[in-house]
């Protein structure tokens, strides 16, 4: 039996073949995809250092005839696969950082592989896989029919927190660019016109003067007062803000021994909220606070800038188009293992109700703010941007959890995958072939900024930040 029926059955009903010359090319390529993804998901590595990761993906896209940029935009893990010439220039974004802590074994009860060790708890492992299966498979439909315009996958590193995204827009590698196509590993099939929320972070370094706390605590400055004091005065702060905002920090570095007055104190703290505009305010009184730890308490602060991502900007025209092709890409129905191993993951969930499966496809045209954030969003108010979940994880799954590591690594995962791919690659045809849907998405995007500016914290010239804690 080929690759191409094996996995033709183990997609089940929903996804038949035949209805999309490029679907039967998401087909041909998906096992070998969905293996890749596995393999990533069994070596798990942080923002900044996925090597093996993106090896992975870009070898498998040279392979597949496209052209590669390596080590773009001053990181090593950070690159460009592109296939074709002229417009348009359709961007696929590719993703395949772990998150620390999150190490899981693809049992549905805590496991860890390694205690404390990176995982899957994004399902990165599955976005980068599933965007590069839309790539090759967009590069031969084109390639068989002699389509003219360009496909480009973008393998940025570090999305949670490291804004890989904002260096290689910086670096002038999406200036060609007419559209991006990004999708997220969530617990449905949906596409909709909600946005996210921009978020802003920063370390703040006390430096007080140490000293003997008990026979000479007059003669020292200190620094953990200085964090603290910031940090009464941000809690002084939650009252005179948007309601919509979060602030949310921890005392990363308090000092050495209680009896010694502590020299350095260091805070980590983020801040979030819709609109990227109102965030760069509450910002700037944070900064305030910080300053007033320090003036309070005769000890200095340095701010180091951290993650800084703007809200999704929505796009009017590409969500309709993505709902279009997510319908005719089609949900996926569990085998009876799969039903088993997701029922147990919902008994740790708390066994929620009424939510929906993922043999169903939701195309919603309600707005709002999730509660995420993602450097997808700076690119959003540069280029027309549209972003989507498929059903990587059983409903009701949260990201960013145990649940999410171990569904990342199993075959529900992989399936999710496959619908990402086919929704991909459906959208990236479609606007290859009509010069009216890239124009109309150009439309919605200047319709949505309105003469608004994206808003950044991190300077064009700046480097990324290759040897950032996790």
């Amino acid at each position: 039996m080929t690759n191409r029926l094996v996995f033709a059955m183990l997609l089940g009903a929903g996804m038949c073949l035949g209805a999309d010359p490029v679907l039967d090319r998401v087909t041909a390529h998906a096992e070998r995809l969905g293996t890749i993804s596995r393999q990533i998901w069994e070596t798990p590595e942080l923002g900044f250092h996925e090597q093996k990761s993106s090896a992975l993906l870009r070898d498998e896209l040279k392979a597949g005839g496209f052209t590669i940029q390596d080590a773009v935009a001053g990181m090593p893990t950070a690159f460009t696969a592109t296939y074709g010439s002229g417009k348009p220039v359709i961007a696929i974004l590719g993703e395949f950082d772990a998150l620390p802590g999150l190490s899981q074994k693809d049992v549905p009860h805590i496991e860890p592989v390694v205690a404390g060790g990176p995982g899957h708890g994004c399902g990165h492992n599955l976005l980068g896989s599933a965007s590069a299966l839309a790539a090759i498979a967009v590069k031969e439909e084109m390639q068989a029919r002699g389509l003219k315009g360009t496909i480009r996958y973008y393998g940025t590193p570090f999305e949670e927190g490291g804004g890989g995204k904002i260096y290689m827009f910086h670096a002038g590698l999406f200036r060609d660019v007419d559209v991006v196509l990004a999708w997220h590993p969530g617990n449905t099939n949906r596409v909709d016109l909600q946005s996210d929320l921009a978020i802003n972070g920063s370390k703040f370094k006390f430096y007080g003067v140490a000293s003997h706390a008990a026979a000479a605590p007059e003669k020292g400055r200190s620094a953990l007062d200085g964090a603290l004091l910031m940090l009464h005065a941000i809690e002084m702060l939650r009252e005179h803000v948007p309601q919509e905002t979060r602030m949310h920090y921890i005392i990363t570095n308090g000092g050495a021994a209680s009896n010694v007055v502590p020299a350095f104190a260091e805070v980590t703290l983020m801040a979030r909220h819709p609109d990227a505009g109102t965030l760069d305010g509450i910002w700037d009184r944070i900064l305030k606070c910080a300053q007033a730890g320090a003036l309070g308490t005769e000890t200095r602060v340095e701010i180091e800038q951290g993650t800084n991502y703007a809200n999704i900007l929505p796009n009017d025209a590409l969500s309709a188009l993505v709902g279009r092709n997510l319908k005719k890409a089609g949900g996926y129905e569990y085998t009876v293992e799969e039903r088993q191993f997701a029922a147990e993951i919902a008994k740790s969930l708390g066994s929620p109700k009424g939510l929906i499966g993922p043999e169903k496809v939701i195309v919603d045209e309600s707005e709002g703010a999730g509660a995420y954030s993602t450097d997808v969003g700076d690119l959003s108010w540069n280029l027309p941007t549209v972003q989507f979940n498929a059903a990587t994880y059983a409903p009701g799954t949260p990201a960013h959890s145990w649940q999410a590591s171990a569904q990342a690594g199993t075959s529900i995962g992989r399936k999710g995958m496959v619908v990402a791919a086919r929704t991909l690659a459906l959208s990236a045809m479609e606007l290859i072939e009509s010069p009216n849907a890239v124009d109309a998405a150009k439309t919605s995007f200047e319709k949505r900024r309105a003469g608004r500016k994206w808003v950044t914290r991190i300077a064009p010239d700046a480097k990324a930040p290759l040897d950032a804690k996790h």
